[in-house]
């Protein structure tokens, strides 16, 4: 699953021309919605057939921002039709859809270019050199 969840975000960003999550939201008719859900980072929903992606106001503005985007998009795109909560500890699960959907993350916000074109660096430093904790290339598919 995990090379058809790198498809998928490459048929994504072939079709929409971006790897903004915010951009693909619009896109892909994935509402957004910045607000206090209190513990929670993140969460999507699917109400009345409407993707629906709610951003805890307190990641806005720091680096987790993008990737908790993009992780819940990813369960828009491949979870449709489960309600998906991001706690602090997703980055560690062993739960099959949040692998996937921090593997879409991985791959929508670290494009393959970057690896390549910086051979010498360990996964670490491309993904500091991207902004994202190191942790985000443990979901990178490396072809």
């Amino acid at each position: 699953m995990r090379q058809d969840v790198k498809s998928i975000v490459n048929n994504l960003i072939s079709k929409y021309g971006t790897r903004n999550p915010y951009e693909l939201c619009d896109y892909t008719n994935t509402i957004y919605q910045i607000c206090d859900i209190g513990d929670v980072l993140g969460c999507y929903l699917l109400i009345k057939r409407q993707k629906c992606i709610m951003l805890n106001e307190k990641i806005i503005g720091t680096p987790m921002e993008k990737f908790i985007l993009s992780h819940e998009l990813g369960h828009s795109q491949l979870h449709r039709k489960n309600d998906c909560y991001f706690y602090g500890s997703t980055l560690f699960s062993k739960i099959k859809e949040e692998n996937e959907a921090n593997t879409f993350a991985a791959e929508l916000l670290i494009p393959d270019s970057l690896i390549y074109e910086n051979p010498g660096m360990t996964k670490s430093q491309i993904a500091r050199l991207a902004g994202y904790d190191e942790k985000i290339m443990e979901f990178k598919i490396i072809v």
